[in-house]
C-alpha cells in the first residue's frame, strides 16, 4: 500500500522543486542602450524620482565619511520638530561654549547671541555652518548635548531605511564612525523634497548674509544653482578624507533627479562632474509608459485552487526611464515563489514583475491577483492526489529498474 504525502507537504515539496518560478515577458527588447557615465567620483548614486528608475550606482552602499553632506540629517530632524511644535522658526536659540569651538565652515557665532531658528537652517544650509548645527543639536537633543543628538540622529535614520548611516556629530566634523552611504545620501535628499516642500526653496538660495559678519562669507556652495540646468538643492560637502562631495537634486519639466557625488580631488572635478551627471541624466533619458493599472500581464499556478492559474496585474500605472535612443521596448520577467496556494484574494500581492532594460539596473514592481481563486472542490482534489499518486508510482518503478 502506497502512502500519499499530506497536502501540505506536497506544496512546500512543490515550491522547493520550483523555489521560484519565472514567466518570461516580452514587453519588448531594447536595441539601442544608453551609453553608461563613467563619473570620477569614487562613490555615486543616480535616481529618476518619478519612476524610482537608478540610473546609476558606484560602490553606493559602502559607508563613507559624508563630510558637511550628513547636515542634510540634521536639518531634516529639524523640519521634523518645527512640525511637531518642538521648536518654532522665530525662536532665539543659545549658542555654547562647544558650538562656538568649532572650525571650519561657520556663521561666526559666540556665546553671547542668541540666534533666531529661521537664521540658522538658512546657515546650515547655504553657509554650511557647523557652529549652527550644534546649536540646533542642542536644542533637540534628548540630553541636551551634541553627542546625544547624534545617536538619535542614528536611530532616526535607521528607521528612514537608511541602514548604512551612523552619526558622530551633527555637522560631519571628522570622527570615528561618522558614516553614510551614498544611497542613503539620495534617500535622505528625496525625503527632505518631497516630505518638506515648505522648507525645501531654501536649498535653491544662493547667498545668505547673517548680521553682516562676513560680508566675503555668503555664498551657497552648490556649483549648479546659478547654471539654469534646473538645480536646486541641496549640500556640498569636503574634508580631508571624504574629498570634495556632492548631494543634489534638478527638475526639468515633470521628470527630478537626485543625485549623490562622493570622493572628487577638488571643487573644479566636483562642479564638473556634478554638472555632467545632470546633463547625461536629461538627455539620455526619456520617461515612457509600460504598463496601465488593472492588465492582466502574466499568469501565477494556483495550488488546489477551483483555476489552475490567477492572473497578475500591476495596481498602478507602471513608467520607466528607457534611453532615448532606444525602440521604446524592454525585456522584463515575473517572478513569484510557487505555486500559489487558494484561496487567493484579489489584490493580494503575489509576484513582482523585474524589468531589466540594456545598460541599466533592474526595477522591480509589485503586482497583484487580478481576481479570487478559491480552493478547489472535490473533482480538483481527486485529479490532484491521482495525478501525485501516479507521479510517485512512475519514479518508483523506474528507481527500480
Amino acid at each position: 500500500m502506497m502512502l500519499i504525502p499530506s497536502a501540505t507537504n506536497l506544496l512546500e515539496k512543490a515550491r522547493q522543486a520550483a523555489k521560484l518560478c519565472a514567466l518570461s515577458v516580452l514587453l519588448g527588447s531594447v536595441g539601442v542602450s544608453a551609453q553608461a557615465f563613467d563619473t570620477s567620483a569614487k562613490s555615486a548614486f543616480v535616481i529618476d524620482v518619478g519612476t524610482g528608475t537608478v540610473l546609476l550606482s558606484k560602490n553606493a552602499d559602502e559607508p563613507l565619511p559624508p563630510a558637511s553632506m550628513s547636515k542634510l540629517m540634521t536639518l531634516y530632524v529639524a523640519f521634523e520638530a518645527i512640525r511637531k511644535g518642538q521648536m518654532s522658526l522665530d525662536e532665539k536659540l543659545p549658542v555654547s561654549q562647544h558650538a562656538m569651538s568649532y572650525g571650519g565652515s561657520t556663521m561666526f557665532l559666540d556665546t553671547t547671541d542668541r540666534v533666531r531658528v529661521e537664521d540658522l537652517l538658512r546657515g546650515i544650509i547655504v553657509l554650511s555652518g557647523n557652529d549652527a548645527c550644534v546649536v540646533i543639536a542642542e536644542a533637540l537633543s534628548p540630553d541636551g548635548t551634541e553627542a546625544g543628538f547624534a545617536r538619535f540622529m542614528t536611530q532616526r535614520a535607521q528607521k528612514m531605511g537608511m541602514t548604512n548611516s551612523t552619526f558622530s556629530n551633527s555637522n560631519g566634523w571628522p570622527a570615528a564612525g561618522h558614516l553614510m552611504s551614498m544611497r542613503d545620501l539620495a534617500l535622505l535628499s528625496r525625503r527632505l523634497i518631497e516630505d518638506f516642500p515648505e522648507y525645501y526653496p531654501m536649498f535653491a538660495e544662493t547667498e545668505f548674509e547673517f548680521d553682516g559678519r562676513a560680508p566675503k562669507n555668503i555664498q551657497n556652495r552648490n556649483p549648479l544653482l546659478k547654471l539654469g540646468i534646473g538645480a536646486d538643492g541641496l549640500k556640498t560637502g569636503h574634508t580631508q578624507r571624504a574629498g570634495y562631495g556632492l548631494a543634489g537634486s534638478a527638475k526639468q519639466g515633470d521628470r527630478r533627479v537626485v543625485f549623490v557625488l562622493s570622493g572628487m580631488e577638488s571643487s573644479r572635478e566636483r562642479a564638473e562632474e556634478a554638472e555632467a551627471v545632470v546633463n547625461w541624466s536629461f538627455r539620455q533619458f526619456s520617461q515612457k509608459s509600460i504598463i496601465k493599472a488593472g492588465n492582466q500581464i502574466a499568469q501565477a499556478d494556483v495550488w488546489m485552487g477551483e483555476t489552475p492559474t490567477v492572473g497578475l496585474t500591476s495596481e498602478q500605472d507602471v513608467e520607466t526611464l528607457l534611453p532615448v535612443l532606444s525602440d521604446e521596448e524592454v525585456n522584463a520577467e515575473v517572478v513569484y515563489n510557487g505555486p500559489i496556494e487558494a484561496p487567493v484574494k484579489q489584490g493580494q500581492k503575489l509576484a513582482e514583475l523585474v524589468l531589466m532594460p540594456e545598460g541599466m539596473p533592474e526595477t522591480r514592481i509589485p503586482l497583484v491577483a487580478a481576481h479570487d481563486v478559491g480552493p478547489g472542490g472535490f473533482v480538483v482534489r481527486l485529479q490532484t492526489a491521482t495525478s501525485i499518486f501516479l507521479k510517485r508510482l512512475r519514479d518508483n518503478t523506474e528507481g527500480a529498474l
